[in-house]
């Protein structure tokens, strides 16, 4: 394959990763967060430190106390060399929690600095750092409820998304 196409290749495929990472903590599929990880990987995420099976299960301890939360990434800048690369992710997260706390509920600006290593197949990290930029308090007054008969997310295998996702491979 041609250098430059096998580059541009190598970033979307590094993207796709963070994305569904993404997606995989707002619905809370571990399954999905998990294949972004190469089992060996380790993530510095706030005050843990530790292996892909430790952060997840971190990871869901936290997220129970949420109502929802929503990862939006926006820059991704990705440094490949052969097999490695360096992606830094600059994102927004909202987590919501009926819990009126302000650490329950808050927007928080983040980074995530991550090593790709692609073994044998697929692109997967190999090592995060999870870096906190800024946080804000997301005020319970500001809040427009969700009309009851409008769908709302979930965060579980009963989301709309997971729906058409069967539809799309039936």
């Amino acid at each position: 394959m041609d250098p430059a196409l096998a580059a541009l290749v190598a970033r979307r495929e590094i993207e796709d990763v963070v994305l569904r990472y993404c997606r995989g903590i707002d619905r809370m599929d571990a399954e999905l967060v998990r294949s972004c990880y190469h089992p060996d990987a380790t993530d510095s995420h706030g005050n843990f430190h530790g292996g892909v099976e430790e952060f997840l299960a971190f990871a869901w301890k936290l997220l129970a106390r949420y109502e929802c939360t929503m990862h939006f990434v926006g820059n991704l800048l990705v440094e490949l060399e052969g097999p490695a690369a360096v992606a830094e992710t600059y994102g927004v997260a909202l987590h919501r929690s009926a819990d009126p706390r302000p650490q329950l509920n808050l927007v928080s600006g983040f980074r995530f600095v991550d090593r790709f290593e692609r073994r044998d197949g697929p692109w997967r990290i190999a090592k995060r750092v999870a870096v906190t930029e800024w946080s804000r308090i997301d005020e319970a007054a500001g809040r427009w409820p969700t009309p009851p008969e409008l769908e709302s997310g979930r965060r579980d295998r009963g989301d709309a998304l997971y729906r058409f996702l069967a539809e799309l491979r039936a």
